[in-house]
């Protein structure tokens, strides 16, 4: 068979599915940088224009530049706490040879079926005022009163428990493949578990954590119903923040302004992240 057939063969393949991802991706994404360069007028909401009066107002005011500096601390603490907490999670299962493995991955994956929101009201349950903290604090101490909810503890601790299992998952299976003779041979070789994991393991791993640290970073980046309900109105998030604008105040040219600095800012922040990482393991 000519070439010419077969790459007419793999155009008209692929060619469906292209122009369904520049209909549903691409496509949006232009109407939305349209919008953002519009203004705002009260009677009708948005007035054709080619201005960035948006993107000034946002860099302009100290108040959402402190949004995103407080959504980019965020995604950032409950990064690097999955990365800590996965990886010897995932590090088990993944050199797990009991019967019981299947029913760990189960352990993980479990929490994925429960939505996020629902997630989110149970911790207001357990971090609330009269809630399971609180009510432990008052019998050890009776009298006093601990609650957490409506604070970035409780919002690190919400985003944790939703993004924690996608990190296991990730590196699990990137543990996995890594053969275990290896760190065999470092052993034999006289070194003991902590040069074993810098020199060996770690190294090797560091695909793994990248992939699912720049997974972990953009849910992080982009949450919404986590900070809405566990931060209470005072905490202020980039994607609530968002919402607001469009829904609330109807300033649709300022709020795909605001989805455009958060999709820039994310994406830069992943691109930089995922080449540093693909450098050193490079390196390594």
């Amino acid at each position: 068979m000519s070439r010419r057939p077969q790459g007419l063969t793999a155009g008209m393949l692929i060619g469906p599915a292209t122009f369904l991802v520049l209909g549903a991706l691409v496509a949006p994404l232009a109407l939305l940088a349209r919008y953002s360069l519009n203004r705002y007028d009260r009677a009708n909401f948005m007035v054709e224009a080619l201005t960035p009066e948006n993107y000034l107002r946002f860099l302009d005011d100290p108040f959402y530049t402190g949004v995103l500096w407080t959504t980019l601390s965020i995604a950032l603490v409950t990064t690097t706490l999955c990365l800590l907490l996965g990886f010897p999670i995932a590090y088990r299962l993944a050199r797990s040879q009991s019967r019981w493995k299947s029913v760990g991955v189960l352990l993980v994956i479990l929490p994925l079926f429960i939505g996020s929101t629902v997630r989110a009201l149970g911790w207001m349950g357990v971090l609330g005022r009269g809630g399971l903290v609180d009510s432990v604090v008052g019998a050890v101490s009776p009298g006093s009163s601990f609650p957490l909810l409506y604070t970035s503890f409780a919002v690190v601790v919400g985003i944790l428990s939703i993004n924690l299992p996608y990190m296991v998952l990730t590196l699990q299976s990137v543990i996995e493949g890594i053969d275990s003779r290896i760190e065999e041979a470092a052993d034999s070789l006289g070194a003991d578990p902590s040069r074993r994991f810098w020199h060996v393991v770690l190294p090797l791993a560091l695909p793994g954590l990248a992939t699912g640290g720049v997974l972990v970073f953009i849910l992080a980046m982009n949450a919404y119903a986590t900070p809405l309900l566990l931060g209470g109105a005072r905490f202020q998030m980039m994607a609530p923040m968002l919402f607001r604008e469009y829904a609330v105040n109807n300033n649709w040219p300022f709020a795909a302004a605001i989805a455009f600095i958060l999709m820039i800012t994310t994406l830069t922040l992943t691109a930089v992240s995922s080449a540093f990482v693909q450098r050193r393991y490079k390196a390594a």
